[in-house]
């Protein structure tokens, strides 16, 4: 079968190997599509891996399953998550499902950017999620970033009448901005640099949008919140100035959610006198668990995220060299989906 193996964010390369072997209790999945994600892009997150076969985002159909596999057919449209928690350690009865150690050595094998791709048991028990005939493989794609942002928000306890600042309006910034609306935020504020994203952004909930580069952000939040700054402030974007852009947005009490790693090497500095007389809290988020992915299949499939709309390019798995320039460097892309046909 083909896969795409990743060298480097500028070196993937369209390679062969043989299908993966499956053990009874696990299912092989036809990739049809899978989406293209900004961590796949983070060469110092992935270089040391290297080669490795990419891809976290895969919808397909069943090809073959194992024996002893109950409540999954072959033909079978689904969605796969490729990391799960034991829910029973230490982590997840305190509700930490990625910390969990499981979480990190499950994966799908060898990737979602592959023909086909193996589904170990203990993904196919926790977060195997069957796909309706309403919701295509492309919506389906997007199970796992909204269930991303979901788990950040609820992190941030986000409820009707906060304000929000988004800072990165690339696909998950927007994401947050229509889940904020969802939740019921009473402004929601988007940034970025560029402007294709913040016209998205506006389609998608966001009452006020700002392009950093033209006005000054914090200006443009104090005057919108009445002085105060914003109850919740997103950042997305993996960029050291963001994170120091979300701090001097947020209100005293307010709360910074970490939602983009930056390279090891770089440090925010932070005053803890500040911290502890503005009691701003700093929560971090990463990744996604089996309860936000349930929540995020309800929405697309109730069309209360147009998840379509997000979809700015499409490429054959034989393209994704291609598909992953245009991700880098198209100032006009947001989602970038691979499908496999």
């Amino acid at each position: 079968m083909n896969v795409a193996m990743y060298y480097s964010k500028e070196d993937i390369r369209i390679e062969e190997m043989p299908k993966p072997e499956i053990g009874e209790d696990e299912i092989l999945v036809e990739m049809k599509a899978c989406g293209i994600c900004g961590s796949d892009m983070m060469d110092w997150y992935l270089k040391s891996r290297a080669p490795l076969v990419l891809g976290h985002e895969p919808a397909g159909i069943i090809a073959k399953k194992g024996s002893k596999v109950k409540g999954f057919d072959v033909g079978d449209r689904v969605f796969v998550h490729h990391h799960v928690a034991c829910l029973s350690c230490h982590y997840c009865l305190h509700g930490d499902y990625t910390l969990c150690e499981q979480f990190h050595k499950t994966n799908i094998k060898p990737g979602g950017f592959a023909e086909y791709f193996a589904v170990p048991a203990s993904n196919l028990q926790i977060d195997t999620l069957k796909i309706p005939e309403s919701i295509s493989f492309e919506e389906a794609t997007f199970i796992e970033p909204i269930g991303c942002c979901l788990r950040a928000l609820k992190k941030c306890s986000i409820k009707a009448g906060d304000s929000v600042a988004i800072i990165g309006s690339g696909t998950t910034g927007i994401i947050h901005t229509a889940l904020s609306e969802i939740y019921g935020a009473a402004k929601i504020i988007a940034s970025d640099l560029i402007d294709y994203r913040l016209d998205a952004a506006k389609k998608f909930g966001a009452d006020v949008v700002v392009n950093p580069e033209n006005e000054d952000f914090t200006a443009v939040v104090m005057a919108e919140t009445e002085g105060r700054g914003v109850d919740i402030a997103v950042v997305t974007a993996p960029s050291l100035e963001a994170y120091k852009a979300g701090l001097n947005v947020c209100r005293k009490g307010g709360k910074l959610c970490v939602f983009a790693p930056i390279k090891p090497q770089e440090y925010l500095q932070i005053s803890p006198k500040e911290l502890f007389f503005m009691e701003i809290q700093i929560i971090p988020s990463y990744s996604t668990s089996h309860l936000e992915t349930r929540i995020a299949l309800e929405l697309i499939k109730a069309g209360k995220i147009h998840v379509k709309e997000l979809i700015t390019h499409r490429f054959k798995l034989k393209d994704v060299a291609e598909a992953f320039r245009t991700a880098l460097k198209n100032k006009e892309s947001l989602k970038v989906i691979i499908l496999n046909e």
